[in-house]
């Protein structure tokens, strides 16, 4: 099980959690949640309820990646799977998006 925390702005706004390759869930962080004044996430994650799951990386995530060249150049540089969504995520996404969301691995424990 891999986990990552999912920024919004530099506020945490949930956990996103790696089950297996086939079991994904995202969780609103409580206090997030909660704030009325912040927005969700993403139109597929709206905050009508506090946590998704899904038998794939959920496609706002998935839409973070690279793609073709660009996907096989960051796998063998990070040494990462080219099919490992979650790890190339976490290993991609944690400075420099195109938008509001980044996302920094939570370390095992």
């Amino acid at each position: 099980m891999r986990k990552a925390e999912i920024y919004r702005n530099g506020i945490l706004a949930g956990i996103l959690t790696e089950e297996n390759r086939q079991h994904f869930v995202f969780r609103y962080d409580d206090n997030y949640y909660n704030d009325a004044n912040k927005p969700a996430i993403s139109l597929t994650l709206p905050k009508t309820q506090q946590e998704y799951t899904s038998e794939f990386l959920f496609p706002f995530f998935f839409n973070m990646l690279s793609e073709g060249v660009n996907r096989k150049l960051q796998s063998i540089q990070l040494r990462i799977d080219e099919e490992d969504n979650f790890g190339i995520l976490t290993a991609t996404a944690q400075f420099d998006t195109i938008g509001a969301i980044t996302v920094k691995p939570i370390a095992a424990k």
